[in-house]
């Protein structure tokens, strides 16, 4: 029986890849463990799923990850891509199981398309297109680059011999998620980039962009994501396969592309359609807005384009398009300020 480890399940990804696995007509011949901080969502996982067994704590817990790491065969990890110190310890236990089984563990790990950021801000769209199935040319990133520390560790880590290891690089996710993890308040329903500049936009009462918006962004619709994460476990699973991993194992999780422009353009055609903006083009966020919406940093105006060639060569075909994405939106800003609105209530 295969033993697994899955850490993010209460996140939007992580939700989404659970809810894939518990699809497969194999799902109850794993073994599958998840790590959850909240003792009441573990409750939830357990009543949903009668073959995951949830760990209570949290994963800046050195022992308890060591100590998961080394029981199982396979980590599929979703949570924080930044979280070095959280990566070490899953390497540390993964090297523990490889010294008791002689076999190296495999070690899927979440980072994101965000590593190939430059300082576009906004004003105009990169010539440079990053290719999974160039590993020379991803070693030309800096190490300081978002991710990067993480994914070097890991790729380290392979390097070593002791562990086969897998990184999925998802884009621009969009989509709200749906499921029993979802529906019961386990995991998170939407991403991050459209739902954060959907509530700037609300706030500042238009859409914005950073620039002109010329940037460019792939983007990869959520159960596209979750197959990706399926396609890529059966694949190392599989003693046939000639999967690349370490170095060669890259996998960007990217469909088509979308400028900042016309995500802008379609929160303002969406909020005129629901009386919250008078609609046009999408303004500028002044220097004070991305101080306060953004921190200060105007990485939504950066470029990172990318294809999935290694992904496509597993057989993974997303379906969503850029046209779908911008359609998805109407519904985005109805969660939005749904949820909005119940907050304000409490």
């Amino acid at each position: 029986m295969t033993k697994i480890l899955l850490t993010g399940v209460t996140g939007y990804i992580g939700g989404a890849v659970l809810t894939r696995l518990a699809k497969r007509d194999d799902f109850d011949s794993f073994d599958i463990r998840c790590i959850v901080c909240s003792p009441e969502k573990a409750e939830k996982i357990k009543v949903l799923f009668k073959n995951v067994r949830p760990i209570v704590g949290s994963r800046s817990d050195s022992a308890l990850m060591t100590e998961a790491a080394s029981e199982v065969d396979v980590v599929i990890a979703m949570a924080n891509c930044n979280d070095l110190d959280a990566a070490t310890v899953i390497l540390q236990g993964l090297k523990k199981r490889f010294e008791e089984s002689g076999k190296p563990p495999i070690f899927i790990n979440t980072s994101g398309t965000g590593v190939l950021i430059d300082d576009a801000a906004g004003m105009y769209a990169t010539e440079t297109i990053w290719d999974d199935t160039n590993p020379d040319q991803i070693e030309t990133l800096k190490p300081s680059q978002p991710h990067r520390p993480v994914d070097l560790k890991i790729v380290g880590a392979d390097a070593e011999g002791y562990v086969k290891t897998y990184i999925i690089l998802p884009a621009n996710i969009w989509g709200i998620a749906k499921g029993p993890l979802f529906d019961s308040g386990i995991s998170h329903k939407q991403s991050v980039q459209i739902p954060i500049l959907i509530r700037t936009s609300l706030d500042r009462g238009h859409a914005g962009m950073v620039g002109l918006g010329k940037n460019i962004w792939p983007n990869v619709e959520i159960r596209d994501v979750a197959d990706l994460y399926n396609f890529l476990f059966d694949a190392t699973l599989s003693p046939s396969a000639n999967l690349g991993h370490g170095r060669e194992g890259f996998y960007f999780c990217t469909n088509e592309e979308h400028t900042l422009y016309q995500v802008g353009e379609a929160i303002s055609e969406a909020m005129l359609k629901m009386n919250k903006g008078k609609g046009g083009a999408p303004t500028k966020f002044t220097k004070d807005e991305i101080d306060k919406y953004f921190g200060g940093w105007d990485v939504l105006g950066s470029n990172s384009r990318c294809r999935a060639n290694r992904c496509r060569a597993l057989g993974w075909a997303p379906k969503n398009t850029t046209k779908d994405m911008l359609a998805s939106i109407d519904a985005e800003i109805e969660l939005v300020m749904g949820a909005a609105a119940a907050s304000d209530k409490l």
